[in-house]
């Protein structure tokens, strides 16, 4: 029974690495280092920004927005626009990835062989059934309290700016793409991470104490004993917390996590007669740890992409990223049904019927990648890869428009983020001020697109809902498009170099530039956001974020279109 659910967990993690936005989801928070913070937006539109104290705004109807921010007078702007409150999805995000990987270490070879034999100790050592559950249940009480320390501490050692700007560090990225590929290593069985051995003897020596105190040592003893398998676990989740950026998000990773590792020795406590339907350790233990190794070395990737994107290192354009997911994946299926071994496992006789099912969820799962490889949009997993203008050769699209004016000059800052930015068949503007001046050329309203490389939800919006054909239809025929990248690394010149008076840093990049516009003139801190403006930079209908619904997201376009005829 619990091996069926051993293979369930297995599956809903794997899941949950692909369409998180942590583990995305797992995807992404989008901070500029110069102490902006910004998010990936959630996927509704519909909740209520709240307006920051310190941000004024404009009486003036027609204000107009320029560029530089040093310079800017905000645009009127209202504040019950409907952008999405900021936070609230990552965080739970982050709490079911907790749960999912907690649940998942329950699996590991150091800690389920542990289930019955703690169980065992309470009831027996207890002298009563119900003395024994309430010793039980503080136990798993103190697995909670310690693992949501851990996650407090990482909190206030670094706090929510410097976990932000973590989030979007070519460094810092670089070093958590380098430590998933250790933590995959391990779980491959190339080495273990362990702590000092005195340490874990001197704790779980305090643990044989009577009563609360031996209790939670014997918690604590838990946590340092396991960590050789868990730790990899956690130390992927505390990086994907990093890179939301939220203040909380390490210690409500670590509360979920913890929640699912205590429930079982509580529920065991309750109920002994159920330890009989555990199976028995065994082979199948360690092939937990190398199926979560696998998927650690692909998520691994992800950081990786994010710092060749913000960085135009050019090394993990679209199809190379494929062709690793796929190999890695492929690897996965052929370990699965064991054409492939590593030098810690048991013999594999047959093949049960739940492996079986995995590895044909595996496969498939690599066949459905193959097309991507030639320009498939893999909707279901778009947010996760480097956006679809990095594909060299695309069968689903023909040649892109090409990045100039109507008079022939070539549009600023398109030799950056065209070929590598805009999804194909697009042709925005990359600079807000010619934006405008384009909009007043031609009557049209401008769309400015709020994105950057490592925006989960842009991606996936790009993918899903602008490749319909009434969206693109709008998109390119009624709109004047503004693509601002708020994470790009590119430096300004500096004759462009300003002291933003809204932050009071100084604005050294694109990406600084333009995370600086959004907050100052929108008040928003989220990628994707969807501004509707005419040609004085005058915001047309309330402003939005990721909207997946393409009926709305159409409904939207179209009511920025009505508000601009109506101006005329």
């Amino acid at each position: 029974m619990l091996k069926n659910t051993f293979i369930l967990l297995l599956i809903a993690l794997f899941s949950l690495s692909l369409t998180t936005a942590t583990l995305a989801s797992t995807q992404d928070s989008l901070a500029s280092t110069e102490g902006l913070q910004f998010e990936s937006s959630p996927d509704t539109s519909n909740a209520v920004e709240a307006v920051p104290e310190d941000l004024n705004f404009t009486a003036s109807p027609d204000t107009m927005v320029s560029q530089d921010s040093s310079k800017a007078a905000p645009a009127k702007i209202n504040a019950s626009s409907g952008n999405p409150e900021t936070g609230k999805k990552s965080l739970w995000s982050i709490f079911i990835a907790g749960l999912v990987g907690g649940f998942a270490a329950l699996l590991m070879p150091c800690i389920f062989p542990m289930l019955p034999l703690t169980v065992s100790y309470f009831t027996k050592q207890a002298g009563s059934r119900t003395s024994g559950i309430s010793k039980a249940l503080l136990y798993g009480l103190f697995i909670i309290v310690i693992y949501v320390a851990l996650g407090m501490i990482i909190t206030i050692s670094f706090g929510s700016d410097a976990l932000n700007a973590l989030s979007t560090n070519g460094i810092f990225n670089f070093l958590f793409f380098l430590l998933l590929v250790v933590f995959a290593a391990s779980f491959f069985g190339a080495f273990e991470i362990t702590l000092p051995s005195s340490f874990v003897n001197k704790m779980d020596a305090k643990s044989d104490k009577g009563g609360i105190v031996g209790l939670f040592f014997m918690a604590f003893s838990l946590s340092l004993v396991s960590f050789s398998c868990t730790g990899p676990i956690i130390g992927t989740l505390l990086v994907e917390a990093a890179s939301k950026g939220e203040r909380l998000a390490p210690a409500i990773g670590m509360l979920g996590f913890s929640i699912a590792l205590a429930i079982p020795f509580g529920l065991f406590a309750m109920f002994p007669s159920m330890l009989k339907s555990l199976p028995k350790s065994g082979g199948w233990l360690n092939s937990v740890k190398v199926v979560l190794g696998f998927l650690e070395l692909a998520l691994a990737l992800k950081f990786l992409s994010n710092v060749d994107l913000a960085y135009h290192w050019n090394w993990l354009d679209r199809e190379i990223f494929l062709s690793l997911w796929i190999a890695i994946f492929g690897l996965m299926g052929l370990y699965l049904i064991g054409k492939i071994k590593f030098s810690h496992d048991s013999e594999l006789k047959f093949l049960s019927v739940p492996r079986t099912i995995l590895a044909v969820i595996v496969f498939a799962f690599v066949i459905y990648m193959v097309p991507g490889l030639w320009g498939a949009p893999l909707k279901s997993i778009s947010a996760f890869l480097p956006p679809s203008a990095t594909q060299d050769f695309d069968l689903s699209t023909g040649v892109g428009s090409s990045p100039t004016h109507s008079d022939g000059k070539v549009k600023k800052y398109a030799e950056i983020f065209h070929e590598r930015g805009t999804p194909k068949g697009f042709d925005p503007y990359y600079d807000y001020e010619e934006a405008l001046a384009a909009s007043k050329e031609q009557n049209k309203p401008v769309l400015i697109d709020f994105t950057g490389w490592n925006c989960v939800n842009c991606r996936k919006m790009e993918a899903n809902v602008w490749t319909d054909p009434a969206v693109a239809k709008l998109l390119k025929e009624e709109f004047i498009m503004a693509e601002l990248f708020v994470d790009d690394k590119t430096k300004l010149p500096e004759s462009e170099q300003f002291i933003s008076k809204y932050s009071g840093k100084k604005i050294k990049t694109i990406g600084n530039k333009n995370s600086d516009f959004q907050a100052s003139t929108f008040d928003s801190n989220s990628q994707p956001l969807y501004v509707i403006v005419d040609s004085s930079g005058t915001v047309l209908v309330p402003k939005t974020g990721a909207n997946y619904n393409v009926t709305e997201y159409i409904a939207f376009l179209q009511s920025g279109i009505d508000a601009f005829k109506a101006k005329k």
